[in-house]
């Protein structure tokens, strides 16, 4: 094992549920740009898939998450975690639970979410991100 894997590992073992947190904070912060771009480039590439929560399409690519973003942002949506339930496996983190989003004109929804993020080099990427509406 040469000393950069071996960093590597020591930098994936000192992860903290804080750190796999702030990612929805950074995604968050990246909807209050209200640019679309910004929001999909902290998707995985090659392998990132978006199954949104106001939207019955599954978004495969940048260029698919990019415009489910385009009108999803034009509503300037707010997000708040309610609840949250972290799992960290190597270079693999998953969080899922429950967050609110409030729009511009007021309305809010509820909604189940999972992410799962996969560090690659020194930055998390999401690899799946799964939001559906609360049934009740």
């Amino acid at each position: 094992m040469n000393n950069h894997s071996l960093n590597n590992k020591e930098n994936i073992m000192n992860i903290d549920n804080n750190e796999i947190l702030a990612l929805f904070d950074e995604w968050n912060n990246a909807l209050q740009t209200g640019d679309p771009k910004k929001v999909a480039s902290l998707y995985d590439g090659d392998d990132g898939i978006l199954l949104p929560t106001v939207s019955n399409k599954v978004r495969h690519n940048h260029e698919e998450i990019e415009d489910y973003f385009v009108h999803f942002l034009a509503k300037q949506p707010v997000g708040e975690i309610n609840e949250s339930n972290i799992r960290i496996f190597n270079d693999i983190a998953i969080n899922s639970g429950i967050y609110t989003f409030t729009f511009q004109d007021g309305a809010t929804v509820q909604a189940r979410f999972t992410y799962v993020y996969r560090r690659i080099q020194d930055r998390w990427l999401i690899l799946e991100h799964h939001s559906s509406a609360m049934p009740e």
